[in-house]
């Protein structure tokens, strides 16, 4: 069982905001797909606060898979299915078999700032595949606006990541609302977070 700080300081905000986005849907069974879930504490916390919604944790790594089936074992977690391996830059047909318009949530927790552009496009082109009408792709991340970096330190972080890989770096808002409308979906909010994060809600049209 990896353990991450971060995720331990900022579950309960993010709970917030799902059980706010979800409030209206509560009466019903969700199904709902989390990319790149790290170590699994996110997607245990979710499903232990929000029990009428099914999770589909997935990851690149075996490391971070391995970890989220600890976590799922140690918890007793009923809602949330066995981590499978997803790789957002593939066309969404090879993304673990999910099929066409079949979740209702799309979670994306840190990961856009770590990845490549080839990443932040496939999880836009598969949210809008996989999502169903009036289905909610959430972002959480640190991003640029209309190309600007405030304060200095989200310059700091950005350079940071850029050293890390030349791929990485903080999104732009404006680029993700583009392509999430070229994939029928509009950016219906912006949720200010701590530490100059924000976590984007995007609405499938």
């Amino acid at each position: 069982m990896l353990l991450s700080p971060q995720a331990e300081r900022n579950w309960e905000d993010l709970c917030l905001v799902l059980e706010d986005v979800l409030e209206d849907q509560s009466h019903r069974q969700l199904f709902a797909l989390e990319l790149g879930s790290g170590t699994g504490q996110h997607v245990i916390r979710f499903a232990q606060k929000m029990p009428f919604v099914t999770w589909q944790p997935s990851d690149i790594k075996e490391e971070s898979r391995d970890s989220i089936k600890a976590y799922i074992a140690a918890t007793h977690a009923k809602n949330v299915l066995q981590p499978v391996h997803l790789d957002a830059r593939e066309p969404w047909e090879k993304w673990a078999g999910l099929s066409h318009r079949s979740c209702d949530l799309i979670v994306a927790i840190n990961l856009l700032q770590y990845s490549s552009f080839k990443t932040a496009q496939g999880v836009f082109d598969g949210a809008g595949q996989i999502l169903k009408q009036n289905g909610l792709l959430i972002t959480y991340a640190v991003y640029a606006v209309n190309g600007t970096i405030t304060p200095s330190c989200n310059e700091h972080l950005n350079a940071e990541l850029r050293q890390m890989d030349p791929e990485w770096g903080l999104p732009d808002i404006n680029v993700l609302r583009q392509l999430a409308y070229g994939n029928e979906m509009r950016m219906e909010r912006i949720i200010e977070m701590k530490e100059y994060y924000k976590c984007l809600i995007f609405r499938k049209l």
